[in-house]
C-alpha cells in the first residue's frame, strides 16, 4: 500500500490516458507530461502506461508500506526519503515505513511518482486515469486526500541504482497553424508569434488560458462545433488564446489558431502558472522531425535500462 500523508493541491492517479472513446464525449485524461510519466515507470521496471501519481505543485508526502523501488520525473521537487535526497530520473530503493516528501518545485509544475508494480486501480474504458470532470478513474474519480491508501502491484526484482538524463522544459512551443489562422489580419498573425503569452491562474487540466495583447476573433468569435484535441489553440471572443490540455472536452466552437506539435505537449504540462510561452511556427515536416528526435531519446533510455 501507499499512504497519502499530505496530498498537496492536486494529486491524481494517471497513466497515459484514455483513447478510442472521444466519439463518446470522453476526454483523454492521463498525464499532462506523458514523457515524465513514461520515464519514471520504465526506471522501476513498469510498462510506460502503468498507473502512477501526478503531483501538481507540491509540497506532498507519502508513506511507503512495503519494500520496493521508486522513481520521480517531471518537476524537480527536492524530494527526501526519510531525510535523504531522492534525485529525479533515478531508480531508488525504499523500505516499508519510509516517508517520501516532495517540496515546492524548483522548476516545472508536475512531478510523477512511479512505484514498481504500479498503482492498482480499475481501468474504465481501458485506462486508470482520473477524469476529474466526469468523476471516474483513479480513486473514485477524484484528487487524492490526506489519509487515502492506494494498493500497489507486485514489486519488481530489485535492480541496480541507475539514473537517466531528464530534459528540462522550456517556454518555446512549436505550433502548426490551424484552419482559421489565416483569417487573422497579418499584424495579428505576427503578434501571435511574437508575443510572450502568460499562463493565467484560470488554467487547469482542461486548458491553459493565456494573457497577452488581444487578437481579433474572426468569425464573430465562434463557429460550428467541431472535434478538438489536446494541444489545440482556440481563440474565444475576448481575443485571449486557450490551449486545450489533457482533460479537454471532445468538441468546441472557437476558431482554431494552431496545434501544438505532439513532441512539445510535455513541456506545456510543466508550464507553471504565471510563466510565459513563446509559440514557434512549425509545419508537418518539422513536427515529424521533432517526434523522431523524441523517439531517439526514449530509445536511448530503453537501451540503457536493458543494459542494466
Amino acid at each position: 500500500m501507499l499512504e497519502v500523508i499530505k496530498a498537496g493541491p492536486q494529486t491524481t492517479v494517471q497513466d497515459l490516458g484514455r483513447f478510442g472513446v472521444r466519439h463518446l464525449g470522453v476526454c483523454r485524461a492521463g498525464a499532462m507530461d506523458t514523457l515524465a510519466l513514461g520515464i519514471a515507470n520504465r526506471l522501476v521496471g513498469n510498462h510506460a502506461n502503468t498507473a502512477a501519481l501526478e503531483i501538481t505543485l507540491p509540497p506532498a508526502s507519502f508513506r511507503l508500506l512495503r519494500d520496493g523501488q521508486l522513481a520521480l520525473a517531471g518537476a524537480d521537487c527536492l524530494a527526501l526519503l526519510d531525510g535523504a535526497p531522492v534525485w529525479p530520473g533515478w531508480r531508488t530503493r525504499f523500505h516499508a515505513g519510509q516517508v517520501l516528501q516532495l517540496q515546492a518545485p524548483r522548476f516545472g509544475m508536475r512531478a510523477y511518482l512511479a512505484l514498481d508494480g504500479g498503482i492498482v486501480a480499475a481501468r474504465p474504458m481501458g485506462s486508470a486515469s482520473t477524469d476529474l470532470m466526469a468523476g471516474f478513474g483513479g480513486l473514485d474519480g477524484r484528487a487524492l486526500r490526506d489519509g487515502d491508501r492506494l494498493p500497489l502491484g507486485e514489486p519488481q526484482p530489485p535492480g541496480p541504482r541507475i539514473g537517466v538524463w531528464l530534459p528540462r522544459p522550456g517556454n518555446q512551443i512549436r505550433v502548426c497553424p490551424g484552419p482559421e489562422f489565416h483569417l487573422l489580419p497579418k499584424p495579428a498573425r505576427e503578434r501571435f508569434w511574437h508575443t510572450r503569452w502568460r499562463v493565467t491562474p484560470h488554467s487547469n487540466r482542461m486548458g491553459y488560458r493565456l494573457a497577452g495583447p488581444p487578437l481579433p476573433s474572426g468569425e464573430g468569435g465562434s463557429m460550428l462545433s467541431h472535434g478538438v484535441l489536446p494541444g489545440l489553440i482556440q481563440l474565444p471572443p475576448d481575443g485571449q488564446p486557450i490551449v486545450l490540455m489533457a482533460d479537454a472536452q471532445a468538441t468546441g466552437g472557437y476558431p482554431r489558431l494552431g496545434m501544438v506539435v505532439e513532441s512539445d505537449l510535455w513541456q506545456l504540462g510543466q508550464a507553471a502558472l504565471g510563466s510565459e510561452l513563446h509559440f514557434i511556427p512549425a509545419d508537418q515536416d518539422s513536427a515529424r522531425q521533432a517526434r523522431q528526435q523524441l523517439l531517439r531519446y526514449q530509445n536511448r533510455i530503453e537501451r540503457l535500462l536493458h543494459a542494466n
